[in-house]
C-alpha cells in the first residue's frame, strides 16, 4: 500500500472518530448527565473540552492497542517483501552459477573432441562410433516391377465387386 493511501486511510479514521466523540459529548449534553449550566457559552467550551478529552484518550488506546500490531504487521510485510527480494537474486546468480558451468563444461568437452581430432585425423571419433545411426531402408532398384504401398486395389475391387454381387442377391430375394 503507497503512502497516499495509508495517509488516505488514517484520515478517514480520524474524521470518523472525530464524528463519534462530538456525537457523544452533544449526547452527554442533551442528556443533562454532566455540568448543566445556563451559559451556553460556558457549556460550549466544557463539551468541546470534553469531546477533546474524550478524542485523546481514544487516541491513546487507539496508539496504545491498535498501532504497535499496526506498525508490527507493517514491519512483518516488509521483512516478507525484502525476504522475497533477496530469495530471487539468490535465485538469479544460482540459475548464473549454474549456466556458466554448464557452458564451462561444454567448452571443456569441445576442447577434448578438437584436441582428440587433432591427434588422429581422418578417423571416426569413439563418441560418434558408439551412436547408432538412423539406418535407411535400401530398395533393389534392378528389378523394374513396381514397389507395393501396402494397398492393392485390384483386391479391392474384386471385394467390392462381390459384396455387388451380394447385395443383388439380397434384393432379389426381398
Amino acid at each position: 500500500m503507497s503512502n497516499q493511501d495509508d495517509a488516505e486511510i488514517r484520515l478517514m479514521g480520524l474524521i470518523l472518530a472525530q464524528s463519534l466523540f462530538v456525537g457523544i459529548a452533544i449526547g452527554i449534553f442533551h442528556a443533562g448527565l454532566w455540568l448543566v449550566l445556563d451559559d451556553t457559552l460556558m457549556n460550549g467550551f466544557t463539551y468541546g473540552m470534553a469531546a477533546f478529552a474524550i478524542q485523546g484518550l481514544g487516541y491513546y488506546i487507539f496508539k496504545m492497542f491498535f498501532q504497535q500490531t499496526m506498525d508490527e504487521r507493517v514491519r512483518i510485510g516488509s521483512l516478507e517483501r525484502d525476504r522475497h527480494i533477496r530469495y530471487r537474486h539468490m535465485q538469479e546468480e544460482f540459475d548464473k552459477r549454474r549456466q556458466d558451468l554448464e557452458l564451462r563444461m561444454q567448452e571443456g568437452q569441445f576442447h577434448q573432441e578438437l584436441n582428440w581430432m587433432e591427434r588422429n585425423p581422418g578417423q571416426t571419433p569413439p563418441w560418434v562410433a558408439n551412436v547408432p545411426s538412423n539406418s535407411t531402408t535400401h530398395f533393389n532398384t534392378s528389378n523394374d516391377s513396381s514397389l507395393p504401398l501396402g494397398v492393392n486395389f485390384n483386391e479391392y475391387s474384386k471385394e467390392e465387386t462381390k459384396n455387388e454381387k451380394k447385395e443383388g442377391e439380397n434384393s432379389g430375394e426381398d
